[in-house]
């Protein structure tokens, strides 16, 4: 199974048996839910908000875990061969890291030049599954990230809409979100959106068909409503 979501990463604790994650250009901080994922082989995180090589404690139990890209999170530091042996020492299963392949010499010299990671990190108070704004991260939340968020979110949805059968989403209907909601709560909902989307691949006919009742009984209380309004 595939995963590729707008984080909210918590939503790994209920899905042991994924197998890719990519979860890249997301503003994650926490790999705790993660932990949960025996199954996973492959954890793409490029371009995130993991500030300690830490959270890697949360990957160390992960048996299957064979590819991770991590690069260009804060965690990664000025120091690219302490960041790549300690990433090593830790998780010396792997046999890509950053799209570059790991080699038995590195393993090897990651026993002596990496740090062993035996706790978790500290963590920041959250509140939602949404870290605590802080004038840094402000500052780094740009036009171009933003941008680059909402067509990885986009793709990736019309990607799963796709193999469902269903039409794509237009760009003005998937960025068409009220002014007043938060960016939590914008990416909560896309979370939720995909999440559902993959999920349907499980269902048969049966619980297909109790969905599209479903849907349809929502649409038109929402149809309704509207009319109301105007």
């Amino acid at each position: 199974m595939f995963l590729s979501l707008p984080a909210q990463i918590s939503i790994c604790r209920d899905l042991p048996n994924i197998e890719v994650i990519t979860f890249s250009v997301n503003g994650i901080s926490d790999l705790e839910p993660l932990s949960q994922c025996q199954n996973l082989s492959e954890l793409y995180l490029r371009k995130n908000n993991i500030a300690s090589l830490n959270e890697l404690f949360y990957l160390k139990n992960l048996p299957r875990l064979r590819v991770l890209w991590l690069s260009e999170n804060p965690c990664c530091g000025s120091d690219p061969h302490r960041y790549r042996m300690t990433v090593l020492r830790n998780l010396p299963s792997l046999q890509k890291l950053d799209n570059q392949a790991v080699t038995e010499e590195e393993l090897s010299q990651a026993l002596v030049d990496g740090e062993e990671i035996t706790a978790p990190p500290a963590r920041r108070s959250v509140e939602n599954g949404c870290p605590e704004a802080t004038e840094s991260s402000a500052a780094e939340s740009t036009t171009e990230t933003e941008s680059e968020l909402l067509n990885f979110s986009l793709e990736e949805t019309n990607k799963i809409r796709e193999e469902l059968g269903m039409k794509p989403v237009p760009r003005d209907k998937f960025s068409s979100f009220s002014p007043r909601e938060t960016d939590c709560n914008r990416k909560k909902r896309n979370n939720v959106l995909n999440a559902i989307l993959l999920l349907m691949k499980e269902l048969d006919a049966e619980g297909l068909e109790i969905v599209q009742q479903t849907v349809g009984r929502r649409l038109q209380a929402f149809q309704k409503k509207e009319l109301q309004e105007e």
